[in-house]
């Protein structure tokens, strides 16, 4: 998926800097990525840890963590997805709020790939109510169907707005591809939670942040694929459709240090690390003064190009890339 702080192109440095400060051998270690978004990072270190605790508080992460970092042995589908590829489309709450055709004109969606999500999702829930598949498999269908959708949005990846006209990726008919996940002999643990609450409540021994850095809120970015997760009833409010969403204290400048400083210091972990930009509400010395309070501090950094829905020309960027830090965190106190 493409994702606003994705930190695919940045897991070979994630994991070489989490090497060389912690060890080499991590398999009998803890580690929590508390900000997981689509849980890349957690994916990248699922197969070399003890443990990996994944969180995040938008319930469209919570299902794709549930699956790719909660889902750990082999679960047989292949009957299922074909089955999903071959529904008829039908014309439910997506086709009719965020489609092409639809009766509120947002154009999210082809008229026909709106009528296959609804298809899709509502057969998951049938089955989930009638108990033909488990848990693990729920999670599993319903990340596939989040990521088979998105291939096909309509937008300029995010979901704060739709295209005039359907793009070309848009015009392709949904394939209802699975979210094929990395098995490990160990299991995983999965939140859907504030932060700050649930950092009171577990302990290991490496932390990742990988907050907000700016004031959009993920809620409102990704109000969609929430909607497709839950396939609850609502208003959609406005052109763009939004649902009610959660507004973090990361995206707001006069709450941003003190949610990061209880953060730190409620932190029951021997290592944190930050992942944090030159344009963020924080800056290197607001974070690097927070951290040093509680251990030994350093940094590293690295240039990276920028995520591409900053790059159009109205999101008003000059710089092509950022400077991407790592903070990073023994922590003593």
């Amino acid at each position: 998926m493409n994702y606003i702080g994705s930190k695919h192109k940045l897991s070979s440095f994630l994991k070489k800097s989490i090497k060389e400060v912690v060890a080499d051998d991590l398999s009998e270690l803890v580690f929590c990525d508390l900000f997981a978004g689509t849980g890349i990072v957690g994916r990248n270190f699922k197969p070399f840890v003890k443990q990996v605790i994944a969180n995040d508080i938008e319930w469209y992460s919570y299902i794709l963590n549930k699956n790719y970092i909660g889902n750990y042995q082999l679960l047989d589908c292949d009957e299922k997805i074909k089955r999903l590829n071959s529904l008829k489309g039908v014309e439910g709450f997506i086709f009719h709020n965020y489609c092409e055709k639809g009766s509120s004109n947002r154009l999210y969606f082809s008229a026909e790939n709106g009528r296959k999500i609804d298809a899709i999702r509502q057969q998951i829930e049938v089955w989930k109510i009638n108990s033909e598949i488990t848990e693990d498999e729920y999670y599993f269908l319903l990340a596939s169907l989040i990521e088979s959708a998105d291939k096909v949005a309509n937008t300029a990846s995010v979901y704060g707005a739709y295209l005039k006209q359907l793009k070309k990726s848009a015009q392709k008919l949904l394939v209802f591809s699975p979210a094929k996940f990395k098995e490990t002999k160990n299991s995983h643990q999965v939140f859907n939670e504030d932060s700050n609450q649930l950092i009171k409540k577990i302990t290991g021994d490496i932390l990742y942040l990988d907050p907000p850095y700016n004031s959009r809120q993920y809620g409102s970015n990704y109000h969609l694929l929430n909607t497709i997760a839950k396939y609850d009833t609502f208003i959609p409010q406005g052109k763009t459709g939004l649902r009610d969403y959660y507004r973090s204290s990361y995206c707001k400048k006069n709450e941003v240090k003190k949610s990061f400083e209880d953060l730190i210091k409620n932190a029951n972990f021997n290592y944190v690390f930050l992942s944090y930009n030159n344009e963020g509400l924080m800056t290197e010395n607001e974070v690097g003064t927070i951290m040093s309070s509680y251990g030994k501090y350093s940094l590293k950094t690295i240039n990276y190009q920028r995520f591409k829905a900053d790059k159009t020309k109205n999101r008003n960027h000059k710089a092509t890339a950022t400077v991407e830090y790592l903070h990073i965190l023994e922590k003593t106190v």
